[in-house]
């Protein structure tokens, strides 16, 4: 059974068509990437995955099941999460309460008990406060469980982002451009926590930008041209295909 496909998919905006007749399959385990130039719809597939947009025509099936046109909170309770271009972080609380927030599906959040403060209450909460610690340090933040958000830097709080979604306990996570804005360092170790992610047992979709970052932590490539699929294969098959390089990659894009 594929973990998440895609059939016939189709979305217009004022008459374009920015997701055109769209089918792929996203099998667990393997880190998938969508690449492809500006406006080919990369950003679009995924609003349309997690519910942010509803299809005019096609299937969005995650585990055999219809989902398109959930509610994103719906999504999250099956197992899928994601991230954004731009940061999406509560700037008005900690580290490990931002990350709290992604435990609420796993949270007692019944209001009387809450409002009483009862010892099961209690201990839940000092429960997941240790799981955001351990997450944070999942993340390469440990550094950073006693801080407010508005005291890191940028890279810390991308990271930090990730760490709210693998709170939900996803099956799969959706990362949109996580490496835009980070330093070569930065992007190193956003590699390694990608394949340290997927090495749990979460299947991890990725789009971005930064080639290099894909073609070293890709074992599925899928490219993406005017919201259609332009092909799909391994990160060695991609840099060598002359449709992509024509169309994304350039020739420079053989030797990534």
């Amino acid at each position: 059974m594929s973990l998440l496909k895609v059939q016939s998919l189709n979305l217009s905006f004022g008459g374009v068509n920015a997701i055109d007749a769209l089918s792929l399959t996203i099998e667990p385990g393997p880190i998938h990437s969508i690449i492809g130039p500006n406006g080919a719809g990369k950003t679009t597939l995924f609003n349309l995955i997690t519910g942010v947009y509803v299809p005019s025509d096609g299937q969005i099936l995650f585990e055999d099941k219809e989902i398109a046109g959930k509610k994103p909170w719906t999504l999250a309770a099956m197992g899928l999460a994601r991230t954004f271009q731009n940061l999406q972080i509560f700037f008005n609380m900690t580290a490990i309460d931002n990350i709290m927030v992604g435990m609420h599906l796993n949270s007692d959040t019944r209001f009387l008990p809450s409002l009483l403060r009862l010892k099961s209450i209690i201990r839940g909460d000092n429960e997941n406060r240790e799981k955001s610690a351990e997450l944070l340090k999942f993340v390469g933040l440990g550094d950073y469980i006693g801080a407010d958000t508005d005291s890191m830097p940028y890279g810390a709080l991308k990271r930090l982002e990730i760490a709210r979604s693998l709170a939900t306990q996803p099956k799969i996570l959706l990362l949109d451009e996580p490496a835009a804005g980070l330093n070569p360092a930065e992007t190193g170790e956003l590699d390694g926590l990608i394949q340290k992610i997927a090495a749990s047992g979460v299947t991890v979709v990725l789009v971005e930008h930064d080639m290099k970052l894909v073609m070293g932590v890709s074992d599925h490539i899928i490219v993406l041209e005017s919201g259609k699929l332009l092909c799909e294969g391994s990160a060695d098959e991609i840099r060598h295909n002359p449709d992509v390089i024509a169309a994304y990659l350039g020739e420079s894009g053989r030797n990534l």
